[in-house]
């Protein structure tokens, strides 16, 4: 059975609940100091306004020591030369399995200065152990995993070294299906030091420029030559555009094909909808499908970037966070192949009016089968509020709890105070650290402290969750589709790298069950096309799915 078809019949199987409930059925609890989470991000700005300083960093879930347990990394930038305050480095934080992380950075050798922004994390070489690569303006870097706790810079032996940008968000991907994963990144727009543009809105100081104020830029994509080297294949994939000014990418496969294609979120240019045409090149379409512009044809300005099955239904949605006064875009496929934007219909578009998001993800922080929606968000000016007495520097975030019936409402002020207070936020993640079975959240600040906030569900909702292991598929299994059905519930949930903005969610799968007692059926659909299926995965378990070798308890 083609997946098309398979998954295009999910949407006569779901049971979505209502928002009769006045609350979220957990809470965030802000846990960032008990679990020793001590990150200041660092922008290097000290007065002269350069664009750089209001990008903020990334940060990810992932288990880079194959323990079974989520461990943190937070990306962080540097002073400017001739400007030196303090070292500022990236963090790598290993969790101690107790609700406690201990600082290993300098002895993973991820003590090394750059300005950082974004990072995606993947196992390029298929040896079991996940690698970094950090996207930077100047230089990015690919970290090599070595097995043994530690990291090596391969960025000059890789291949990847001489390409240098304003590099932004990255994922990666199997863009070809050969099994090994490729790389795409974003770059936003052509600025350096000495090329920095004197803007100002009051004709005497210098203010952050925008956009329009530089050229465009292409995204890069890097195949992988499976000998631990990559090849610039941006032009001959035909995804090179320098019009673009690219803040934030995500995968999808939005008509169902098997292949993978890459939505790219763009500020102030049309974003990019490149449809993978299976034979190592692309097509950009967005324009054709409804997915370039706002509904009033405007191009708007596109930072973070998520896509999921939202309704349950089969079909993507795509949400775009934009700037104040643009709302944010929540697109839905169509059987026919187009997108619309429901953000104005759906209780997303009024509501983020005034606000300036970045992160973003959608995820099932309540359990119950269907997938939520957080926004974080900040502006990018300290001053704002000086000239725009409706908007402020730090704002809250939004989390908007889906009914399944096209509608969201915000339940961030129920969510726990730290959690909803006002940030300047930039990069968010989901992960469970602390392997109880729901999703907790981590939050990056522009120039200011990280935050980790644990999931603490009081709804009595159970989930399973899924870890994927690629054979003839990449070992992470990114790109691989799961299609679940339970008494009265259907769905599908997607392994991707990129998560929002400059970030990257935990690999495993979460699928919420609310109070049933099992998924009846699971059918995984493999990037390598095999297509596998497993009843009766009982609520509560965390499970291994090996390509080809079956299901398992994960004990790792």
């Amino acid at each position: 059975m083609l997946r098309r078809e398979f998954l295009s019949g999910l949407g006569g199987l779901i049971a979505a609940p209502a928002f009769a409930q006045q609350k979220p059925g957990f809470r965030f609890t802000d846990v960032t100091r008990a679990a020793g989470i001590h990150f200041l991000h660092n922008s290097g700005a000290f007065g002269r306004k350069y664009l750089p300083e209001t990008m903020g960093s990334g940060c990810a879930f992932f288990d880079y020591d194959g323990d079974g347990w989520q461990d943190i990394l937070l990306i962080n930038a540097m002073d400017w030369p001739g400007h030196r305050r303090r070292r500022a480095t990236l963090k790598l934080y290993r969790n101690n399995r107790n609700g406690a992380f201990t600082d290993v950075t300098r002895a993973a050798g991820l003590d090394v200065e750059m300005y950082g922004l974004g990072v995606a994390i993947a196992d390029y070489d298929n040896d079991g152990h996940p690698d970094i690569f950090v996207s930077c303006l100047g230089q990015s870097r690919l970290f090599h995993n070595t097995g043994r706790g530690t990291f090596v810079d391969v960025t000059r032996s890789s291949g990847l070294w001489g390409h240098h940008g304003f590099s932004t968000s990255a994922m990666w991907f199997d863009y070809d299906r050969d099994g090994l994963l490729d790389l795409f990144v974003t770059n936003y727009v052509r600025w350096t030091q000495d090329g920095d543009i004197f803007c100002s809105f009051d004709g005497n100081s210098k203010a952050y420029c925008t956009p329009e104020a530089y050229r465009g830029v292409t995204c890069w994509l890097f195949r992988n030559r499976g000998d631990g080297t990559f090849e610039d294949v941006t032009a001959k994939a035909g995804v090179l555009d320098t019009t673009s000014k690219s803040l934030g990418v995500t995968l999808l496969d939005f008509n169902n094909d098997g292949w993978p294609d890459v939505f790219v979120a763009n500020d102030t240019q049309p974003n990019k909808l490149y449809t993978n045409l299976r034979n190592g090149r692309f097509l950009e379409q967005a324009v054709r499908i409804g997915l370039a512009f706002s509904e009033d044809g405007r191009a708007r300005a596109g930072m973070g970037v998520d896509a999921a099955d939202v309704d349950n239904s089969g079909l993507v949605s795509i949400i775009v966070t934009n700037f104040d006064n643009e709302m944010m875009g929540l697109y839905r496929g169509t059987r026919d192949g187009q997108f619309v934007d429901r953000a104005p219909q759906s209780g997303i578009g009024q509501a983020t009016r005034h606000s300036l998001g970045f992160g973003c993800f959608f995820f099932d922080p309540d359990l119950d089968g269907m997938l939520d929606l957080l926004i974080v968000n900040g502006h990018i000016d300290e001053s704002i509020s000086r000239a725009r007495r409706n908007v402020t520097h730090a704002q809250p975030p939004h989390l908007f709890m889906n009914d399944g019936h096209g509608n969201f409402r915000d339940f961030s002020r129920l969510a726990g105070d730290s959690f909803a207070a006002p940030k300047v936020a930039r990069g968010a993640a989901y992960g469970d650290f602390d392997n109880d079975g729901d999703l907790d959240v981590l939050i990056t600040t522009n120039n200011g402290p990280a935050y980790l906030f644990r999931n603490d569900l009081d709804n009595g909702h159970r989930s399973v969750r899924l870890r994927l292991i690629g054979t003839k598929s990449n070992r992470d299994a990114i790109g691989a589709v799961v299609k679940f059905e339970a008494s009265g519930l259907a769905g599908s949930r997607t392994v991707k790298s990129a998560t929002g903005y400059l970030s990257q969610s935990e690999l495993p799968v979460t699928i919420g069950l609310g109070r049933r007692d099992a998924l009846r059926r699971v059918t995984v659909f493999w990037p390598s096309g095999r297509i596998e299926e497993f009843k009766n995965l009982k609520a509560g378990n965390r499970l291994v799915i090996e390509e080809g070798k079956g299901l398992r308890p994960d004990r790792a």
